[in-house]
């Protein structure tokens, strides 16, 4: 199992690359698959990240057998999250503005 600054580095991988999915379509949703090979996620770490991001409510995951995500997708608040995050990027004291 990963170590905590790798595990958070997980989520926000899986996070980045299903916003950068869902930019043409909310609906669209990224196989586990996928993502485990695109962002070279082993396995387990794959399953525990998907798990802690449907748990705050970022995710919503279609589990497959013996606990593999098999389709991942962002939910409003997920999406929300994202946004939050690019504007605080994008903000020159780095916080979103209202």
């Amino acid at each position: 199992m990963a170590m905590l600054r790798e595990r958070k580095g997980y989520r926000e991988k899986i996070m980045r690359a299903l916003y950068q999915a869902a930019e043409d379509n909310r609906l669209l949703g990224v196989e586990g698959a996928k993502l485990r090979d695109d962002l070279g996620i082993p396995a387990p770490d794959l399953a525990a990240a998907c798990s802690y991001l449907a748990g705050e409510g970022w995710v919503v995951v279609d589990w497959g057998r013996d606990n593999t995500p098999e389709m991942i997708t962002l939910t409003h608040r997920g999406i929300r999250r994202m946004e939050t995050d690019e504007e605080s990027a994008a903000s020159p004291e780095g916080r979103a503005t209202p």
